[in-house]
């Protein structure tokens, strides 16, 4: 029944005043004011009712007057009364006709009650039914009801504390409630946005509506009460708890989330009050560390509280669980200390506790989802959702370490303690787990690591999260953890965490894939995807994968239960798996990894597996660069020292290890093997586990192969150790069986085990043949993996002969039978590691290696392909080429192997082998000089089996390959008689050519044509050996090249008969070639060849070579590899110019002849260059024979006339006589070419003779280039050094005469182009040339013996080369006569020759003198001799004189003062005179000067007004003077008869000076007249030699020749018929210079006489000597005084007029010495001294002409 209903209102109205009449009565005697109240309240209900239709309306208004007797009945304070009048109030409440006004009096009515402590239950009743029945409390009203009943719970009486908490919560809730409906009610009107403002009044919040405010503020209160601050609301409070405080903190917040995320006031409360408030509280349990002793730090740190810290995580869980979007910050910090709960210093309970909070986060995937979006994904941000994950493996870990005892203060015993802590500490420090032995006795699930137990309880279903300790918000002191209870929490987190997460993106990959399906199915809808999905799923993975997998392998690892290990086996499954789905390559590893190692025996060492790890590690350490704050939040637990094979995985800076088996007490042992190691390790044992965890490998393979990728390696290896340990071998095929180990009966397996082997390797088998299912790529991957793990069985094969494990090369083959299909693509990986295990030095291995590639071959071949291979030649040369790759196998019997499957290739297949026939040529070709004779003798039969039966039927294109193999049999060099067999063949082969070649050219053509065609298509060129060739010629090409290459073999035998062959061929079959082939002939054969004997001559071996083997002896000229190159390079040579001498007309129609020629020229060059004699004088050899090709005759001058002739202009011809080593060098291209493109296209090409000229101007000035260069290396003295050096080398005589010899044939093809330059070339070269020492040891052979004056031939070619030159310019025209002075310089420079030997650099040489045969054997070989150049120099002289004689006259001549140049060069012998080296020098070169005179002066006379001689006279004067009046002594031995001899050849000489010079004075220079009579007045007085003996004195005297020189003086002294004073000069000045002579004469003679008047007489000796002196003066006296006497005579005789005062005055001076002689004692003297003066009387007085003229 409605409260409204009229029924229920007339009861209300009918109760209360039963209520009144009660209260009157009850205080009538104590109270009569409240009964006075009661009864006037009777009557106003009656009034209301009686007057209003709506009584419940008037009661509402006329309420606080209704109240008022009820609230004065509760002042009384009396029991009764109060009971009475709260239950009236009550049933008032009850109906709503309570207004504001009067509620607000009850409750300060019920407030006073409460302050005396009355009715408290009624009170509470009362308060709760006032606000849950209406609305009209608000405000303070309602925060003193509030208040109310805060107080009422912390009263004495339990049961009012109790029932007041449970009001206060319905109040709190009814708060909110209210503030949800006034919500809902205003929720369609939209409100103004408030202003946004700063909390500055936290009491007023203007925006809010009426319920929403007071919700408001009692949740602000709430938090203030929480933090111990003054409500600023809940006025009146005295006492509150935290707990309470808490728990009604988070009903609100779990009950109503709605309103904090609309309301923005009450996010501001969540995110300004809770979360800071959250944070303060849980600092004492973050400070807190267990075992933390008071007194290490100053202030005491405040102890976790259980129940405000249980609390706390529960309003926590809620925050983060409806508040995460709005409070991501906070929940980040949340979060860490959620973490840092869970370290083992914390205490037990709290570590309960916040596993199982962390157990509630790990059963909402979405969430965690939302975690790795906020936090793992942003920059600088905790890595939150990693952090959690590696807290919980951090937690798993440490609960291994510090055993949980239950009991928070055990912990904080000493760690030495006893009992299973102890134990504990013993394992953890890797000691034997001493608590540990009762492990496997129990059936009970649990975990156990190295001596810890752990049991596992059932804490919760799959997938929810149900806590046990979060729950109990009775207890207050922490509660005991039973054993196992937070592993088994943690256990369900983790298992909840993957299976959640894996179940979550598994499911969006499916929606993904069938959308991607159905937008293939309709590409026009176009669904978006949610961007950036598979990025959070990939961060998911990557931030949690670490933690799980070091949590989940410590687990498996400590797993005893069945179940258990299968959960954690399945996890570790589902997240590889879907690592593989998302490409995550390091953490799938990873997890497969885990799988494998616990497939294996506890520290089983495993490379693979431990590479991975360490790889991991690296890939981690790079993905947890972590924060600050996320370091801080990771836990520390001590590290776990194990076996050598676990890995330890970094935890964001943290060791977590990945551990390997190390407890295996509780495993049951199924099987006992041999390890597969490099050494034997003795056994070891496989578990029951083991098993478990290989069936999950199995399972992984064959369901997620498609993901695995690269792990194929991880998983295939771990199988190949456990099909080893179990002892299963291949069979046919690749299949395992299980077999017996080699090593013995090691192996012994449980009959469990023995019933599974057939399953395993049925599933094995299975699981290779699965792999035609899947993909390609997968399908490589699974190939390279088998290849790697073959890698190493084959490593590990190495060094030992152990049977090698064949798992990975059974299953390569299983691999490929199965996968025929498309063997392509598997083809290259599978052969290519299958031909190195053929390589392996193991022989097991290899024969395996062998058969399967072999098989493959066969089977590949064999297989319907589809195409056939008829038709897919590329299929078919895929199959073949591992055969031939097979080649590179060094092991003898893989190459049997080999050869033998050729031979059935070529049996079976031979008539189809096609384009399969350059491989198997290939093969056959394959020989290395380290596979030992036999090998290449089967081989080489094979080769000659080819040649005789299938060169018909093989391809044309084969044929080049056979000539390749021929060639290759040739280069070998373990069997000198194939090599020269295969020369032999390739002669045969050489003729097959010839005699098919024109079957050969069209299919050649053919296959050429559709080649050409191929590349065009790809836009390439077409890449074949000496492309442009024809291909018929590209044949013989090779066949040339191949013999090219045999012609530089090492053995001499081998170059000799290749080159004789091929010059041979080229000879025989050369006329094949087209013309264009013939250029390739020239430059990639023969000159290649060249250059390559040049390189290999050059840089051979000088050392003595012993006798060859057996008893061949070795000629003492070949017996160094120098030597025996020496000869090859000789051979080729003369081969290569003989070619060009043969066909050089073929050849010259080739565009580049001339380069070529070039090239033979230099290559020429360097041979003539060679120190070997032998190679040298060869190559001026074939110089010479290519200089003799005749020249077609042409009258065509110079080139230069032919070039004008055709109109090309100067410029172009310029470096023709262009001076310098490079005039006609046109080296790029012919000289025709040039022209051709200077004129472009309108030049046409000259007629053939013009044209050849003009080529062959450039030939022969190029040979001419080549010769100068060799002449000027070869005779370009060696520098710096003195003597004691030996030169590095000196050219022999043969050479350099060879040389000088080419020079005239060369001249006739030069001449007309032959230059001063050239000539001055050559000058230096022949001087060159003739200066070269020989050594002592060649001279007896060379020099004649000194007395011969005889020429070497050497100095006669040179001579004779000058000679060709002179003739030359003789007949040539006149602008060569240029040319003569030139020649006369170099003749001259020989001349000199004969007292100046050349000097050859600084080499000291022996003269040519003392090189006596019989001093020759005494020479040390550094001793040179020079030549006697004295017969050389002579005849150099001759021919000077003769061509002077001849060319006098010339202008060049005259110009070039060469008559100047031949008196100075003559100067030395003359001067020297005695000093000669021989004494004909001196007189011929007199005899020589006499003629040149002779010829020459008549010559300078005519000349004499242009000045040219004006330089020689005085030249001449010096001659004369310096051999007249020589410095050098005649020897002793002089005879009498020789020195007259002599002496008349002086007199000649003046002779010449009186008849062709004096005579002719007027033509001649003054001062040359003058130093000719200065020269005659010496010589008037007695020239004698200082040495004579008595006897002799009147011949050496030289008597003879003073008289000419006197009477010579005196012819020219006076003429009478001298016409004119100027021609009278040389009168004058011979007077002058004869009467001064005279003067001196006598003076000294005087002087004398007077000195040896007053000497004591001298000893004897001195006598003698004076006596010979004054005999010498009274001789010369006596000739002056008679001269005098003549003179005087003279004078008398002439005409006083040509006669000079100055003579006068001469001869009258001499008058007072003469006077002064008369005291003289000897009567010789004195006789002539009187015909001297008497002629003086006729001047003692002057004539008077004289005087007249004097005075006139």
């Amino acid at each position: 029944m409605s409260t409204s209903s009229p029924e229920a209102v007339k009861k209300l109205l009918e109760n209360m005043q039963t209520d009144l009449r009660s209260l009157s009565m009850e205080c009538k005697k104590k109270f009569p004011p409240v009964k006075e109240a009661a009864e006037s309240g009777i009557v106003k209900i009656k009034t209301i009712a009686a007057r209003n239709s709506d009584i419940l309306a008037t009661l509402k208004e006329n309420s606080s007057e209704v109240v008022q007797p009820f609230l004065m009945g509760c002042g009384t304070k009396e029991p009764k009364i109060t009971q009475l009048c709260l239950a009236a109030i009550q049933r008032l409440m009850s109906h709503e006709v309570v207004s504001e006004a009067a509620a607000g009096n009850i409750i300060n009515m019920l407030w006073q009650l409460m302050e005396n402590g009355l009715e408290e239950l009624k009170l509470l009743q009362t308060v709760l039914v006032l606000l849950t029945t209406n609305t009209v409390v608000h405000d303070q009203v309602l925060s003193k009801a509030i208040v109310l009943c805060f107080r009422l719970h912390f009263t004495k009486d339990n049961i009012t504390n109790n029932t007041a908490a449970a009001t206060v919560r319905q109040v709190v809730t009814v708060v909110f409630e209210r503030m949800v409906a006034e919500d809902e009610r205003f929720k369609d009107i939209v409100d103004q946005p408030p202003p946004v403002q700063g909390n500055t009044n936290r009491r007023s919040v203007s925006t809010l509506r009426p319920s929403a405010k007071d919700a408001y503020m009692l949740f602000q209160d709430l938090c203030q009460l929480v933090n111990a601050d003054a409500p600023y609301w809940l006025v009146g409070m005295t006492e509150m708890t935290r707990t309470f405080g808490l728990e009604l903190l988070e009903s609100v917040l779990n009950d109503f989330p709605r309103v904090f995320l609309q309301h923005q006031e009450f996010s501001f409360l969540l995110k300004e009050r809770v979360c800071p408030l959250v944070i303060k509280l849980f600092s004492p349990n973050i400070k807190f560390r267990q075992g933390n002793s008071s007194a290490a730090s100053p202030a005491p740190v405040e102890k976790p509280y259980f129940p405000i810290c249980m609390r706390l995580l529960r309003v926590v869980s809620v925050l983060i669980k409806h508040f995460y979007s709005l409070l991501v910050t906070e929940c980040e910090i949340f979060l860490s200390l959620l973490v840092k709960f869970l370290d083992g210093e914390k205490p037990q309970w709290l570590r309960a506790v916040a596993v199982e909070s962390v157990h509630r986060l790990c059963v909402q995937p979405h969430l965690l989802r939302s975690f790795c979006l906020s936090y793992d994904m942003k920059q600088h941000s905790t890595k939150v959702f990693r952090d959690i994950v590696n807290a919980l493996g951090s937690f798993i870990q440490s609960l291994f370490i510090v055993l949980n005892t239950g009991n928070p203060a055990a912990t904080n015993t000493s760690t030495g303690g006893s009992g299973a802590q102890g134990a504990a500490q013993g394992a953890a420090q890797g000691g034997p787990g001493a608590g540990g032995q009762g492990g496997s006795l129990t059936t009970q699930a649990a975990f156990e690591y190295r001596g810890t137990w752990i049991p596992l309880m059932t804490v919760s279903v799959q997938g929810s999260a149900k806590a046990t300790y979060l729950e109990m918000l009775d207890k207050v002191e922490p509660p005991s953890i039973p054993e196992g209870y937070a592993m088994s929490v943690a256990f369900s987190a983790l298992l909840d965490l993957v299976r959640g997460i894996t179940s979550m993106i598994e499911r969006a990959l499916a929606k993904e894939e069938e959308e991607a399906v159905h937008r293939e199915a309709n590409p026009d809808q176009n669904t978006q995807l949610e961007p950036g999905a598979h990025l959070v799923w990939e961060e998911m993975v990557s931030a949690c994968w670490c933690g799980l997998l070091a949590a989940l392998s410590l687990l498996l690892d400590a797993s005893t239960d069945e179940t258990a290990t299968e959960s954690i086996l399945k996890a570790e499954l589902t997240v590889a798996a879907l690592c593989g789905r998302l490409g995550l390559v390091t953490p799938r590893d990873a997890f497969i990894t885990a799988i494998c190692k616990a497939s294996l025996p506890p520290h089983y060492a495993l490379t693979v597996l431990s590479s991975n790890t360490a790889n991991l590690n690296k890939a981690k350490k790079t993905a947890s660069k972590t924060t600050p704050l996320a370091k801080a939040t990771t836990t520390h637990p001590p590290k776990m020292s194990r076996g050598n094979t676990g890995a330890s995985y970094s935890i964001q800076g943290q060791s977590v290890q990945i551990i390997s088996s190390s407890s295996e007490s509780h495993q049951q042992v199924v099987a006992v093997g041999q390890p597969l190691s490099v050494q034997p390790q003795g056994t070891v044992v496989l578990t029951a586990k083991n098993i478990q965890c290989m069936r999950t490998l199995l399972n992984l393979a064959h369901c997620h192969g498609v993901v695995l990728g690269t792990s194929w390696q991880l998983v295939l290896a771990t199988l190949q150790h456990l099909v080893w340990i179990l002892g299963l071998k291949p069979g046919v095929g690749g299949a395992l069986k299980p077999g017996r180990a080699v090593e013995g009966p090691s192996t012994v397996l449980t009959t469990a085990v023995m019933t599974d082997l057939p399953v395993i390797s049925n599933i094995l088998s299975r699981l290779f043949e699965s792999s035609q299912y899947l993909d390609d790529v997968s399908l490589h991957h699974l190939i390279n993996a088998l290849c790697s793990l073959s890698l190493e069985a084959v490593e590990m094969a190495y060094g030992n002969n152990k049977e090698p494990s064949l798992f990975a090369v059974a299953k390569l083959l299983e691999t490929g039978l199965v996968n025929m299909n498309r063997i392509e693509i598997l083809w290259r990986p599978l052969t290519g590691h299958l031909l190195e295990v053929c390589q392996h030095p193991n022989a097991r291995m290899r024969e395996w290696g062998a058969e399967a590639v072999t098989s493959l071959i066969k089977a590949g071949l064999a297989y319907k392909h589809n195409p056939p291979l008829a038709q897919n030649q590329r299929l078919q040369l895929l199959l073949l080429n591992p055969l031939k790759e097979l080649s590179n196998v060094l092991h003898a019997d893989i190459r049997q192997k080999q050869l033998e499957s050729v031979l059935q290739i070529l049996q079976s297949q031979g008539d189809s082998l096609g384009p399969g026939w350059p491989l198997v040529l290939g093969v056959i070709g394959a020989i290395r000089n380290d596979q030992g004779e036999s090998l290449i003798r089967t081989a080489f039969q094979c080769l000659q089996l080819v040649v005789t039966d299938f060169l018909p039927t093989m391809p044309c294109a084969g044929l080049q390959i056979v000539v390749d193999v021929a060639g290759s049999f040739g280069l070998q060099n373990q069997e000198l008689n194939i090599s020269l067999t295969s020369i032999g063949l390739l002669w045969n082969i050489s003729d097959y050519f010839f005699q098919r070649g024109e079957a050969i050219t069209q299919e050649l053509e053919r296959e050429e044509a559709a080649l050409q065609k191929q590349a065009q298509e790809k836009g390439e060129p077409l890449n074949r050996p000496f492309h442009p060739a024809p291909p018929f010629d590209c044949l013989w090409l090779c066949l040339y090249a191949k013999l090219g290459q045999l012609c530089v073999d090492p053995r001499p035998a081998v170059r000799k008969s290749a080159g004789q062959t091929m010059f041979s061929t080229i000879a025989a079959h050369g006329t094949l070639l087209q013309q264009p082939t013939w250029h390739i002939v020239v430059w990639k054969v023969l000159f290649h060849l060249l250059d390559c004997v040049r390189k290999s001559s050059t840089t051979a071996d000088k050392e003595k070579i012993e006798s060859g083997g057996g008893n061949i002896l070795i000629h003492h000229s070949r017996d160094t590899a120098e030597k025996q190159w020496a000869e090859t390079w000789v051979l080729t040579l003369a081969g290569v110019a003989r070619i060009f001498n043969t066909r050089r007309y073929l050849l010259q129609q080739l565009g580049d002849y001339f380069k070529a020629w070039e090239v033979l020229l230099d290559h020429i060059q360097s041979a003539a260059l060679s120190k070997n004699s032998e190679v040298s004088l060869a190559a001026l050899k074939s110089f010479q024979e290519i200089l003799q090709i005749a020249t077609p005759v042409k009258d065509s001058a110079m080139p230069t006339d032919a070039l004008a002739a055709m109109g090309v202009p100067p410029v172009l011809i310029d470096p023709l006589s262009a001076p310098g080593p490079g005039r006609p060098l046109l080296r790029s291209d012919s000289m025709l070419e040039r022209l051709t493109s200077y004129n472009g296209a309108e030049l046409q090409a000259p007629p053939p003779g013009e044209e050849s000229a003009l080529e062959d101007a450039a030939l022969w000035w190029s040979a001419w280039n080549t010769w100068y260069r060799t002449g000027t290396d070869s005779t370009r003295p060696p520098s710096g050094g003195t003597g004691t050096d030996r030169p590095s080398f000196v050219p022999s005589q043969p050479f350099l005469t060879a040389l000088v010899q080419i020079f005239p044939a060369l001249y006739q093809h030069i001449k007309t182009g032959f230059s001063m330059e050239d000539l001055r070339k050559l000058g230096v070269i022949l001087h060159g040339a003739v200066s070269i020492p020989i050594s002592s040891d060649a001279s007896p052979f060379i020099l004649p013996s000194y007395t011969e004056a005889v020429l070497t031939s050497l100095q006669e070619a040179v001579l004779t080369a000058l000679d060709v030159l002179q003739k030359a310019i003789c007949v040539g025209p006149e602008n060569l006569q240029v040319m003569y002075p030139a020649i006369f310089e170099q003749l001259l420079l020989f001349v000199e020759f004969s007292c100046k030997p050349p000097q050859y650099g600084k080499m000291e040489t022996k003269h040519v003198a003392n090189a006596k045969y019989n001093q020759i054997q005494l020479f040390t070989p550094a001793e040179w001799v020079a030549l006697n150049y004295v017969p050389f120099a002579e005849r150099s002289l001759e021919v000077v004189v003769d061509l002077y004689h001849k060319t006098a006259c010339h202008k060049a001549v005259i110009n070039e003062k060469v008559l100047q140049n031949i008196i100075k060069t003559l100067r030395m012998p003359l001067g020297l005179k005695y000093g000669c080296p021989s004494e004909s020098t001196w007189k011929l070169a007199v005899s020589s000067l006499l003629k040149v005179l002779s010829t020459g002066l008549p010559v300078a006379r005519q000349h004499a007004s242009s000045r040219k001689f004006d330089t020689m006279w005085p030249e001449l004067a010096n001659a004369f003077k310096d051999f007249l009046f020589t410095k050098s002594t005649p020897p002793d031995n002089v005879s009498i008869q020789e020195f007259q001899k002599n002496e008349a050849i002086d007199v000649e000489v003046v002779q010449l000076i009186s008849t062709e010079i004096l005579p002719f004075a007027i033509f001649i220079p003054k001062d040359f007249v003058g130093q000719i009579m200065a020269m005659l007045n010496k010589g008037s007085i007695h020239s004698q030699s200082s040495s004579f003996t008595e006897a002799e004195v009147d011949v050496r005297m030289r008597e003879e020749f003073s008289k000419v020189c006197f009477e010579t003086l005196l012819q020219f002294s006076f003429s009478n018929k001298v016409s004119t004073p100027q021609e009278g000069y040389i009168s004058r000045m011979a007077l002058s210079v004869l009467l001064k002579r005279s003067q001196d004469v006598l003076r000294r003679y005087v002087d004398d006489e007077r000195l040896s008047g007053r000497c004591p007489l001298p000893s004897g000796q001195r006598m003698k000597l004076d006596c010979q002196l004054l005999r010498q003066q009274v001789t010369e006296i006596i000739f002056v005084l008679k001269a005098i006497s003549t003179l005087m005579d003279s004078l008398k005789k002439t005409q006083p007029e040509n006669v000079d005062g100055t003579t006068w005055a001469q001869v009258i001076a001499l008058y007072p010495t003469l006077v002064e002689c008369i005291t003289c004692s000897s009567s010789e003297v004195s006789s002539a001294l009187k015909e001297a003066m008497g002629p003086f009387k006729d001047f003692m007085q002057p004539p008077v002409s004289r005087v007249q003229n004097g005075e006139s």
